[in-house]
């Protein structure tokens, strides 16, 4: 993987766990205002997951790197977004499967696992490179984590 460079987030946690991987996946924006992306197409994404806490588990870990590629990679590599009906729909652009709602979406995911976890760590952002020159990044507004 080549190594990418992806904008810092600021806190207060001892400690920072970052999660790369590269998810290969077609998708098409149900909006005629999208121009070709209405046409499905393709893309290896660029996901780099951050972490935070003060806790390390029993493992000692943070949280597992294999349970975070579980819960991203796992499910949408070599998968059609807008299939996954359970977070993705045509009805509401808010879940679209946009570069934006993608990376919101994923941080969702990330962050309903994480709060069930007895050493309480945080997703504090989630970066998606959808092609060499875009990419999204997700950060919560503080007060308002699922």
């Amino acid at each position: 993987m080549i190594q990418q460079m992806y904008p810092q987030i600021f806190h207060d946690y001892q400690y920072e766990l970052n999660k790369d991987m590269n998810i290969s996946a077609a998708h098409f924006i149900p909006s005629e205002s999208a121009g070709k992306c209405k046409q499905i197409h393709g893309h290896t994404y660029f996901v780099n997951v951050t972490v935070g806490g003060d806790e390390l588990d029993e493992a000692g870990f943070l949280v597992n790197f294999k349970v975070l590629k579980q819960l991203l990679h796992d499910k949408f590599d070599h998968t059609i977004l807008n299939d996954h009906t359970d977070v993705f729909n045509s009805n509401d652009p808010n879940f679209f499967p946009t570069t934006e709602v993608v990376a919101r979406l994923m941080w969702e995911t990330i962050e309903a696992h994480l709060k069930n976890l007895p050493n309480t760590p945080t997703c504090l952002q989630l970066f998606v490179r959808e092609t060499p020159t875009s990419y999204v990044v997700y950060r919560p507004k503080k007060g308002k984590k699922e």
